[in-house]
């Protein structure tokens, strides 16, 4: 009877999941859907209007930016790491080192927009172009996201700071390390499709 128990016990843990871990993953596969959706959208209007399509270089704070997002995810994971050992010092160093990066990151693509403004890329009027406005949308829309993972990382960092981020209490950093991975890893497909698609469909 102990062993039947003991054995339900066991599947329920592994088939239940956290509340707060579902709505996260819910929130991805949401935003997923999203850029799905707007880069579908930018190859099929690419398509609609060729000829007219504008062909011009990512900004170079793009390149800067993808790299200082990488190492965001670094110092994030080693945040975790650093959780899951009960390493307290490290966990507050890590976030705030990746707090730090990521607002960082949003400097460079602010700066990145600016530009492709002094590049005659503009969002809108009678001087744009649907291939330089596809751009300020998708990446503004991306670093709307990280804004919001920068509030979970605030949240993390003054749990931390209240010692309530430790070997036995690992969710909120896991589900924080979870969003935040994936926003850096939207971001790296974002700048690879801008890259490949830049110049057009040939």
């Amino acid at each position: 009877m102990n062993t039947t128990k003991n054995i339900y016990i066991e599947e329920q843990e592994v088939t239940t999941m956290n509340p707060k871990k579902f709505i996260v993953w819910l929130g991805i596969v949401s935003i997923i859907m999203l850029f799905a959706a707007l880069t579908s959208g930018y190859i099929v209007r690419q398509g609609d209007v060729l000829k007219e399509w504008l062909v011009f270089d990512l900004p170079s704070l793009f390149y800067w930016s993808t790299g200082i997002i990488l190492l965001s995810s670094v110092t994030m994971h080693w945040a975790y790491i650093a959780a899951k050992k009960n390493e307290i010092g490290q966990v507050k160093i890590g976030l705030i080192a990746t707090l730090v990066l990521g607002i960082v990151f949003l400097v460079t693509q602010v700066e990145g927009w600016g530009q492709l403004v002094d590049s005659g890329v503009f969002f809108a009027g009678a001087q744009s172009n649907p291939a330089g406005s596809f751009i300020y949308v998708i990446s503004g829309l991306h670093a709307a996201h990280i804004i919001g993972g920068l509030v979970f990382l605030i949240v993390t960092l003054i749990k931390a700071m209240q010692s309530k981020v430790h070997s036995k209490s690992t969710n909120t950093i896991s589900m924080c390390m979870t969003f935040w991975h994936f926003l850096d890893l939207l971001w790296v497909y974002l700048f690879v499709f801008f890259f490949l698609f830049k110049d057009g469909l040939n």
